[in-house]
């Protein structure tokens, strides 16, 4: 197994090298024979995206990242409340690896950082930005603002990148042509732990979800990925709380005594799944339960995009690298910032380009790949502009395996077997791209 992860890790790194070399080399080949572009630009449309003007040569490739405020219930844990820079660290150390190879292909990108308040003032913002020639949009915003900010750009030549939002219906009938996804959808999420499950042949489970709208989706996921793979939910039931209140503020007592009391009549099974996306209780579950069995699903066993304690193809430099930057370890939405900038750079890397129409374009195509440290190429999905990604399952202190798992075959690539297929789609708006 060592010797497999070494090799893996090696391959990792070695191919990261061509395309450095490549990247010399069309700079010279640029320079010397003032080649054009290999995918020619369309013709300007009424806002030409002004960052793809050269000035002494160089193009510049502005990214705006934009957060919305909000009213969000505190979580049990002080572990997990969220860093002020959630999200826009991982976009910085990615533009910083776009200007690692931008500066032999006189490109040059930066990011600018708009939070907003209100869903109005957010839309404000971005069409100020899209009207002065920025085209690239990564977001992290609830699926609804997501909408209408896309509804807002939708004349201009701009794309949105969503980072922070897993909800399947903005990757099936409310999907944008303008919109791609970093972020997994919530399918992916739960198909990559049921796969575990699977295989794993704990086969019976039991599902406790919260009272939230976020937990109810996710419970809802959670019923159709065990159907999707062959699993059984022996009980259905919802743990009903008071929003923002804490059983703990009366002692571990009280929470030690009420957890086995919920769970004590429910009939024998492997695993206990518990959807709370609020975290709320989930975490009380875990050691609690009248029976000895593991706890899974937005707590204890949990599938992510994302793990800081990933080693996995030479991840470890690129933990140490924005560690470094920002001075904590790099979480879900982190990773799903930089995987948007970065898509954005490897694509004007490949076009010579900076015009989010080219790029895009180029991005759906199956010449596009980009490497995450996740041991193979990512690519989007061309009917709903999902990225394709494998996804950790894991624990909060070590990530315990990584789906798609063996044996989950697919006639393209088994990363179609987390998420939303083709067959399944609902999204009509790639349709005549």
């Amino acid at each position: 197994m060592s010797n497999l992860l070494n090799r893996n890790i090696v391959t990792g790194r070695r191919k990261s090298l061509p395309i450095f070399l490549c990247a010399v080399a069309v700079a010279i080949m640029s320079s010397t024979f003032n080649s054009k572009p290999v995918f020619s630009q369309e013709a300007p449309t009424q806002n030409q995206n002004k960052s793809d003007s050269k000035q002494d040569g160089v193009i510049e490739i502005p990214i705006a990242y934009l957060s919305e405020k909000r009213d969000r219930l505190p979580p049990l844990s002080l572990l997990d409340f969220r860093p002020d820079d959630d999200g826009i660290a991982g976009a910085q150390l990615a533009v910083d690896d776009n200007n690692t190879t931008g500066r032999f292909l006189k490109q040059s990108f930066r990011v600018e950082e708009s939070p907003a308040t209100t869903r109005d003032e957010l839309i404000k913002i971005a069409t100020q930005k899209a009207e002065q020639g920025l085209g690239f949009f990564v977001v992290d915003v609830t699926p609804d603002t997501l909408l209408a900010l896309s509804d807002a750009l939708k004349d201009y030549n701009a794309v949105i990148f969503n980072a922070g939002a897993t909800d399947d219906r903005l990757r099936q009938e409310d999907c944008r042509l303008n919109v791609k996804h970093t972020a997994p959808s919530r399918a992916m999420l739960t198909d990559a732990l049921i796969q575990y499950l699977a295989w794993k042949r704990w086969r019976n489970l039991v599902l406790i979800s919260g009272p939230q709208p976020n937990d109810q989706l996710f419970a809802a996921s959670i019923r159709h990925s065990a159907k999707r793979f062959g699993l059984k939910i022996l009980e259905d039931r919802t743990f009903k709380y008071e929003a923002g209140s804490r059983r703990a503020d009366g002692g571990y007592e009280q929470v030690q005594q009420q957890i086995p009391s919920f769970t004590q009549d429910l009939p024998d099974y492997d695993v206990l799944i518990v959807a709370d996306e609020s975290k709320q209780f989930g975490d009380y579950f875990p050691y609690r339960t009248w029976i000895a069995r593991p706890v899974a699903g937005t707590q204890g066993l949990y599938p992510t995009s994302w793990h800081p304690a990933s080693e996995l193809w030479g991840a470890t430099q690129f933990q140490n690298r924005f560690q470094r930057k920002s001075g904590r370890v790099m979480r879900p939405l982190d990773y799903a910032a930089w995987m948007a900038v970065r898509s954005i750079g490897e694509a004007a890397t490949r076009t010579n380009t900076g015009d989010p129409k080219t790029l895009i374009g180029y991005m759906l195509s199956d010449r596009f790949e980009l490497a995450a440290f996740k041991g193979q190429k990512l690519t989007y999905r061309p009917w709903n502009a999902q990225l394709r990604q494998p996804l950790f399952v894991a624990t909060d202190k070590i990530h315990v395996s990584v789906s798609p798992q063996p044996g989950f075959l697919h006639q393209v690539t088994e990363l179609d077997t987390l998420g939303i297929d083709r067959p399944e789609t609902k999204c009509t708006a790639f349709t005549n791209r």
